[in-house]
């Protein structure tokens, strides 16, 4: 039987840092959450976060998906600023197709720390991760189309808009959008590294 290869517990950017949860991160996730739950309600309305309820929940919750990153049914992890270690964002890593393999990848930028670029710093510093330790064919992305800030993420990491599902969602304040799916393959990534390599030399 083959061994599953080995992930790390701590990724690094230039800015951030990025790492899974763990005990212990439920009263600050909980006062996290708070503070994002009318930033989330418009495209993350189903997002983990919302469920934390009490710094009890968020605890249970944070052990969940310590214990799911263990398992490696799924992936959340923390962005923080390596100079401050506030969190600046979450990343979410998902499988969706075992035998290809295809993973879908998601994401949110904390309200006090959005428009920055954390974003898009954590999604690239997450593409080797896919690619190499878990071994990705391809990795999706979707986002509602009235979401600028999530395409532009999409566009800057080379992900490249597949299809474009016109208003499928009926929004709460009655108005309708649709969605953009985003896909990048490994390939592809090599190619972007490549062109990343020469301009900067």
């Amino acid at each position: 039987m083959s061994q599953r290869p080995t992930i790390p517990e701590r990724i690094e950017a230039e800015r951030v840092y990025l790492r899974p949860y763990r005990a212990g991160d439920g009263p600050w996730y909980y006062a996290m959450s708070q503070r994002n739950r009318a930033h989330l309600l418009r495209y993350e309305p189903d997002n983990v976060v919302m469920e934390a309820h009490s710094a009890e929940e968020a605890e249970s919750l944070v052990r969940e998906l310590a214990a799911a990153w263990a398992a490696r049914t799924c992936f959340f992890l923390g962005a923080f600023d390596r100079t401050t270690d506030e969190f600046v964002a979450q990343i979410y890593i998902g499988p969706v197709d075992g035998s290809l393999p295809e993973f879908e990848i998601g994401f949110f930028a904390e309200v006090d720390h959005e428009g920055q670029g954390y974003v898009t710093e954590a999604v690239q510093a997450m593409l080797p991760f896919l690619f190499g330790h878990l071994g990705a064919h391809r990795v999706w992305l979707h986002c509602d189309d009235t979401n600028l800030r999530s395409r532009r993420v999409a566009e800057r990491c080379g992900f490249v808009l597949e299809e474009h599902i016109r208003e499928d969602k009926l929004n709460p304040d009655g108005t309708y959008s649709g969605t953009l799916c985003f896909g990048l393959q490994k390939l592809e990534l090599a190619g972007i590294a490549r062109v990343n390599t020469i301009e900067a030399a």
